[in-house]
């Protein structure tokens, strides 16, 4: 799994914002052929600590910056009797400024400096260095053909400050990217590390800042903020004289013949996570598969709009979507949903019949869409989706001004303010259904609870996709269900019941 080491800072910048942090660094007083060395020593330290039995490495450059970080580590390894040899890709004459003075320095540390080819041989630990963070379109050759020779050696790598070939501001991959066991990445974190295709080939990520000022960061714009345990919006501890209808009432409305187990996820998630109340409207024939797997809940079998109208009036939170169907019956109910004053999720099916038109989006919502759904409420294809998908985040919370959570490889949570969360923790066990069913239940208990939207789409998919990585260390065969009893444990320890 990436990310394995959460001493990572919470802000995250653009590929343009850290840019501009390294010229305000360098106007501050700092060389940047300094900054470069220092970078060459914590990707070195780094590589050490990964591979401490290693005694030969493998340096592909470009000719950019990235390049000159690349001959510098070099030198360090020759310096530290490592069998080292330096593969140029891009041509070493085409090098200026601080790259420059980096080649020049491993040509007189006495580095093996040879021009790659196809025939070229990797060994020992494969040091990426060929794109940086500039990289806008597709790789090109000889490129391609230097990752692929990378991706197929079966050796260590590790990248540095990004894997060639991923997008440093959407997380997609250019075509073409090396897979890395080991990145490590400087002065601020870029986005593109932590959603999309990232973590497939980004590895362990270690950030050191280069003793960049802390004053001079914190001034600095940024793009997102990464969810982490330390950040985490929190309920409030409960008084020892607290009773349910101090923490809502949270009414699910789903489960379409056929469909039937999809809403009672949602419903045995929302009970988990401290809903006071939870009614479950759904089809008369699940009534008894309801009571038996959740008899706390109060059941409603539903066969029109017209019974809901009663319940409305009671609950504070809606939940609608999982397994609801597009139907008749689906799309009555969600039309009386749609015009209840209260607070909503809406998932699954109620985004497809969203994205229709065939309703609108009441305010004070968070919609819980994977690529695909996201893509038909937007009007544009999944892959255009997933090739930026900060963008297409951003894009919905603006369309329905309302929360998105924007699922996948490294969520995204958005706010029409435009605020974004990313929250990159997981498992690929994972990779199953009714996750999103649980997600949505989590959810309608948090603001139950009293949380505001944009915090409780966050602390949810920060506990979803903690408990999915605690669970999926079991491996395959993970369920669903395995995870409520998982997220309730986390939700404790992050904002434990009573003082």
């Amino acid at each position: 799994m990436p990310h394995t080491k959460d001493e990572l800072p919470d802000v995250l910048y653009s590929a343009a914002q850290v840019r501009a942090l390294d010229s305000s660094l360098i106007a501050a007083g700092t060389p940047g052929f300094e900054l470069m060395q220092r970078a060459a020593y914590a990707t070195w330290r780094a590589l050490v600590r990964r591979w401490p039995a290693a005694n030969e490495l493998s340096v592909l450059t470009g000719h950019g910056n990235n390049a000159g970080d690349g001959y510098l580590v070099a030198v360090l390894a020759r310096r530290a009797g490592w069998t080292v040899r330096v593969l140029a890709v891009g041509d070493p004459s085409r090098l200026q400024g601080d790259a420059a003075l980096a080649h020049a320095e491993a040509v007189s540390e006495n580095v093996s400096i040879v021009s790659w080819t196809t025939q070229s041989e990797l060994r020992g630990v494969v040091l990426d260095a060929l794109l940086g963070t500039g990289l806008s379109g597709d790789v090109r050759q000889p490129y391609a053909q230097a990752i692929a020779a990378i991706n197929a050696s079966g050796l260590p790598v590790v990248a540095v400050d990004i894997p060639s070939g991923l997008c440093a501001d959407t997380g997609r991959i250019l075509g073409h990217a090396v897979r890395a066991d080991l990145t490590v990445t400087f002065i601020g974190l870029k986005l593109g590390l932590f959603t999309g295709e990232a973590a497939d080939v980004v590895g362990q990520l270690m950030f050191n800042d280069l003793q960049a000022d802390p004053e001079l960061l914190s001034q600095a714009a940024s793009v997102a903020a990464r969810l982490s345990a330390g950040n985490l919006p929190r309920l409030a501890c409960r008084p020892p004289a607290a009773h349910k209808g101090k923490f809502g009432h949270v009414l699910l409305i789903g489960g379409d013949r056929g469909f039937g187990g999809a809403i009672l996820l949602s419903a045995q998630s929302a009970l988990r996570s401290g809903a006071g109340m939870v009614s479950l409207a759904t089809r008369p024939e699940h009534v008894p598969a309801a009571l038996a797997r959740i008899p706390e809940a109060m059941v409603l079998g539903t066969s029109s709009a017209n019974q809901l109208m009663g319940l409305l009036e009671k609950v504070s939170v809606l939940v609608v979507g999982p397994g609801l169907g597009q139907a008749a019956w689906g799309r009555s109910l969600l039309s009386a949903a749609a015009n209840a004053p209260l607070p909503q999720v809406w998932d699954a099916d109620a985004l497809n019949l969203l994205a229709s038109e065939h309703v609108s989006l009441p305010g004070d919502c968070v919609i819980t869409p994977h690529p695909g759904e996201a893509a038909r409420l937007l009007g544009i294809s999944t892959a255009e989706v997933q090739a930026n998908r900060p963008a297409a985040a951003r894009a919905l919370s603006e369309k329905y001004t309302a929360v998105v959570v924007l699922k996948g490889a490294g969520s995204l949570i958005a706010h029409p303010d435009g605020r974004l969360s990313v929250c990159h923790q997981g498992h690929p066990a994972m990779a199953t259904a009714g996750l999103g069913d649980v997600l949505a239940g989590l959810i309608g208990a948090l603001l139950a609870q009293g949380m505001k939207a944009f915090d409780a789409a966050c602390l949810a998919v920060w506990l979803h996709a903690n408990a999915g990585a605690q669970q999926g260390k079991f491996g395959r065969g993970l369920a669903a269900s395995d995870l409520i009893p998982a997220i309730r444990q986390l939700l404790e320890e992050q904002a434990p019941c009573l003082k």
